[in-house]
């Protein structure tokens, strides 16, 4: 049976490790191997004891909570699986990460899934500060959220589910959204979901820029989103021709409109149940398909309320060149 970590005062147990450490050099020069690797055992334990021993927080007698406890002090950052596992005082710390993820709806996101979602521009370096995507691999971790989300078992049941699924990578992560339509997913899911194929990321952007999926993610507009979280607004494609507005575009014109619709002034803020005003969108005031160009000039933000009397020919073309450039 694998020994359970005993937590004691830290600096008791620092004691205790010095003087195993201080009589194991008689042990290499005396002993046989056996006895060398028997005499490291205590010490073996003693260090696992400190290590879980230095999380205090009340509360945190296993190893799942105390890993919580550590990465809830350190949100947002890198943290290297080594550092878990010490405070874990366990090996089997991956264990424990996957159930505070899958079991406990904490978006725990892998080194794996942040180093993707930077290579496709969804996240960028800076919000993880890291200097070198390289060094973003399988056991390190980073808690992108301080709000447990307890609908995430549920979830976590549906990709199970779609992933065993016949169907294209880009078809699950779809179907996976369409399902949580108005709730942000994480990477994470999304990764799992497409059998931790790195392609994932990139078929969730294509939904977006080519198919016209309004896919959020806070670097394409929904800054209040947490980092490494997706989110579908609305079950519905943007017409074809709105489909193609780079993303760098796309952010400087919801800068410039303050992440608000021009017309009524709505935002994602303002959101309450009931109001029909869901999501924005960006629109060409001289339509795309007629050689409107994908520029500040001729996009402006509306709500999805705004936008369908935009088309109905309820407002002019002359009064949203007048809002954008009234400045």
């Amino acid at each position: 049976m694998v020994r359970r970590s005993k937590k004691n005062e830290p600096e008791t147990l620092r004691k205790q490790l010095a003087v195993l450490i201080a009589d194991f050099e008689s042990r290499l020069l005396e002993s046989s191997l056996r006895e060398q690797v028997l005499a490291l055992v205590p010490a073996t334990h003693v260090l696992r004891d400190l290590g879980s021993s230095l999380i205090n927080d009340e509360g945190c007698n296993s190893a799942r909570e105390r890993i919580l406890a550590y990465l809830m002090k350190y949100p947002r950052e890198i943290i290297h699986g080594d550092e878990l596992m010490i405070v874990a005082g366990i090996s089997e710390y991956a264990r424990r990460i996957r159930e505070l993820r899958v079991e406990f709806g904490w978006s725990v996101l892998s080194g794996n899934t942040l180093k993707e979602m930077i290579e496709q521009q969804e996240i960028s370096i800076e919000d993880l500060n890291v200097s070198d995507i390289s060094s973003l691999k399988t056991d390190i971790y980073a808690l992108m959220s301080s709000e447990q989300d307890r609908e995430a078992a549920l979830r976590w049941n549906e990709v199970n589910e779609l992933r065993r699924t016949k169907v294209s990578t880009k078809e699950k992560i779809l179907t996976y959204l369409r399902k949580n339509v108005g709730r942000p997913v994480t990477g994470e899911e999304l990764r799992y979901l497409a059998n931790d194929s790195k392609e994932w990321a990139r078929r969730t952007r294509e939904l977006r820029t080519e198919d016209g999926w309004p896919i959020a993610t806070k670097n394409s507009g929904r800054p209040e989103l947490n980092v490494g979280a997706y989110l579908l607004e609305e079950d519905r494609q943007a017409e074809v021709h709105d489909r193609k507005i780079p993303d760098p575009v796309r952010v400087k014109v919801l800068e410039r409109d303050r992440h608000a619709c021009r017309i009524c002034q709505w935002s994602h803020t303002r959101k309450i149940p009931g109001d029909p005003r869901t999501f924005l969108e960006l629109h060409h005031i001289e339509h795309h398909a007629d050689g409107g160009e994908n520029v500040l000039g001729n996009l402006i933000t509306l709500c999805n309320v705004c936008h369908d009397d935009v088309h109905r020919k309820k407002i002019s073309n002359n009064f949203l060149f007048e809002l954008i450039h009234s400045e």
